[in-house]
């Protein structure tokens, strides 16, 4: 009887072990798929555009396009555009979070505010982000302020929702236990509620990040604001089609770099949770 519980501990931890190994070897194959995923895509692009099959004027060769992308990296404008871009979208973002997780917590833990705000909720949410822009140009005067207007109302949905279903996911068992320890409400958020609800705004946050990277530059190249989307729109007017499309690929590029960095601050951050640990139970 007294053997069984580390045996089972053994068992679980060559589970683990096991598991992130595998992950560890995944990890090289997973990277050179993708690579070669996104050579295949730029040969395709490469061979469309010198075979006349689209219009080289109007879709340069990507060896044209990625010249011109080397070309606009030793230039100080276009890193000032980058730091724009940047610059609305971690506003944006961090206005989201301030603003979803404190109302998620809150409505998530009262019946009462689920419901009444249930309706409120459906209708707002599915109201397009893009759709804002006349109203953010008649409310603000500062660009950039029009631009977070926008950047916020898309992301504030994408982590509010998730911070309620992880509010739901919170064990009753867990919560009863907390208070019947005498657990102030601060406490049952910080000991019981945030740990369990952690992914869920994690998930949230991530998708934000892209969401928000999407409506910074779409407020750029309709509003105007300083960033890679007016110099998107600028480049198209000139006629410098392939730096246009040097700077479409760099802002895919900067989405690359926040998707990794929102994924490495989440496993730093959630070590500890089954999902980062690749943990399997049987």
């Amino acid at each position: 009887m007294t053997s069984s519980p580390p045996v089972d501990t053994a068992t679980r931890a060559v589970r683990v072990s096991a598991a992130r190994r595998r992950k560890r070897r995944s990890r090289p194959r997973y990277l050179l798929l993708g690579i070669a995923g996104v050579l295949t895509f730029f040969l395709i692009w490469e061979i469309a555009s010198r075979t006349g099959i689209v219009d080289p004027v109007y879709l340069p060769p990507a060896s044209t396009v990625l010249v011109a992308l080397a070309s606009n990296a030793t230039l100080t404008g276009f890193w000032a555009a980058v730091g724009q871009t940047v610059l609305s979208w971690s506003l944006g973002m961090l206005i989201a979070i301030v603003v979803a997780v404190p109302l998620g917590i809150v409505i998530g833990l009262s019946p009462f505010l689920r419901k009444a705000t249930r309706s409120l909720v459906e209708f707002l949410r599915p109201i397009p982000s893009v759709g804002l822009i006349p109203l953010a140009v008649l409310l603000f005067a500062v660009p950039l302020q029009q631009s977070l207007l926008i950047i916020v109302y898309g992301a504030f949905w994408q982590i509010f929702i998730q911070v309620l279903y992880g509010v739901a996911d919170v064990d009753s068992v867990a919560m009863s236990t907390a208070r019947s320890y005498g657990f102030t409400w601060m406490q049952r958020v910080r000991d019981v509620i945030l740990p369990t609800a952690l992914p869920f705004l994690f998930t949230g946050v991530r998708l934000a990040a892209a969401v928000a990277l999407i409506l910074a530059v779409t407020a750029e190249l309709v509003i105007g604001t300083p960033g890679l989307g007016r110099e998107i729109a600028l480049s198209r007017e000139a006629g410098l089609y392939a730096s246009t499309y040097a700077l479409v690929l760099a802002t895919g590029l900067l989405g690359v770099i926040i998707n990794g960095g929102v994924r490495l601050l989440e496993r730093r951050l959630l070590s500890w949770h089954q999902s980062v640990r690749g943990e399997v139970i049987a």
